[in-house]
């Protein structure tokens, strides 16, 4: 047995509380009578063991890295700066990574097994987990982590880094304040979520907002609300999904409705929000051109048990939202790449990036 595995058991025996600045504490009493040469990272490490995500917590601490990507156990990337890299950090074995996920997502009341190969959850830091073990994931588990942060830009951060055209920042931020719904697209990592928080930024402060979220992700000041998803316990049990919360949101009386992703039949309350009073909503939703972004709102609307008419939903769409913009990833930098009118006549392009 290791040193760090040692103090390890030593600190369950002693019923340390599993609280990381606890057990630092301890651990750091213990390593100071075993071995007084042990440095500050060795702390880390035992409790990482024991509270954390393991050897993966030192990447979840780089500020740089947005994204830390398990492949296998012995096969680790991050991402920085849109870029991803190979690491030399590693697991044990395949049983140490399902072990890690287990410890900290049995607090929020989830499980992952073979009975339930797959898992989504928001740690306490905010950022999003997703895992998934054999049968389903062939050759071991695999785990995804997006870091959060709060340090949430500005359009005119934007403009200084190249990723938006000054007049397409002052379109927006005039959007904003004339209440028009937008709808945020692009592909995958492309920063939809980034410019959906730098939107909300722009909102007056006498404004109540209400936002709905699979896992919670914006940071709203002022006067707002914050709504999340819940998936199913270990029990099957106490779901609460997108479409359920919009219904909750629309009661709450908002000035304003914030939809991190459209993923599902809630584009219909959504869009219905937008035509019924909610001005100045907006939402995500994840395409890769302006024209797949409204067939697709259309596909997720008629995706639940009401039913509407195509073309009832097409003309609502229509009618709801007012601006499109298109995020991308271009040479590693997330941009904004064109700004668009929704009208009658279809989708009218007013500035590219």
């Amino acid at each position: 047995m290791g040193m760090n595995e040692r103090i390890a058991d030593r600190l369950i025996e002693a019923g340390v509380p599993l609280d990381r600045r606890a057990l630092a504490q301890a651990a750091r009493r213990l390593l100071a009578d075993e071995a007084p040469l042990a440095g500050p990272g060795v702390v880390n490490e035992v409790v990482d063991g024991l509270v954390g995500l393991g050897p993966i917590e030192e990447l979840l601490r780089d500020p740089t890295v947005s994204d830390v990507l398990v492949n296998q156990f012995d096969d680790i990337w991050v991402e920085r700066a849109g870029r991803l890299e190979p690491t030399t950090v590693r697991f044990s074995s395949p049983e140490a990574v399902t072990a890690a996920v287990e410890r900290v997502i049995a607090p929020l009341g989830l499980r992952l097994d073979r009975a339930s190969p797959a898992v989504d959850a928001r740690l306490p830091d905010g950022s999003r987990l997703h895992a998934i073990v054999p049968p389903i994931s062939i050759d071991g588990p695999a785990m995804a982590v997006r870091r959060f942060t709060d340090a949430v830009p500005t359009l005119d951060a934007l403009v200084s880094s190249g990723a938006i055209r000054p007049e397409g920042a002052e379109f927006l931020r005039a959007a904003v304040a004339d209440r028009s719904n937008l709808v945020v697209t692009g592909g995958t990592g492309a920063g939809k979520t980034t410019l959906l928080n730098i939107l909300s930024k722009e909102i007056p402060g006498d404004q109540r907002v209400v936002t709905v979220e699979d896992a919670a992700e914006l940071t709203i000041s002022g006067h707002c609300i914050r709504l999340e998803a819940r998936p199913a316990n270990s029990d099957g049990a106490g779901q609460v999904s997108l479409e359920q919360l919009l219904r909750h949101a629309l009661r709450l009386r908002p000035d304003r409705i914030i939809v991190g992703e459209v993923r599902g039949s809630e584009a219909i309350d959504l869009i219905a929000a937008m035509t019924t009073g909610h001005d100045g909503s907006m939402g995500t939703v994840h395409a890769s051109t302006e024209g797949e972004a409204l067939a697709r709102l259309e596909t997720l609307a008629l995706s639940g048990e009401r039913r509407v008419p195509a073309t009832t939903i097409r003309r609502q769409i229509r009618d709801g939202v007012d601006v499109l913009v298109l995020m991308a990833r271009q040479g590693g930098e997330r941009v904004v790449a064109a700004i668009s009118e929704v009208g009658e006549d279809g989708v009218r392009v007013l500035y590219e990036c």
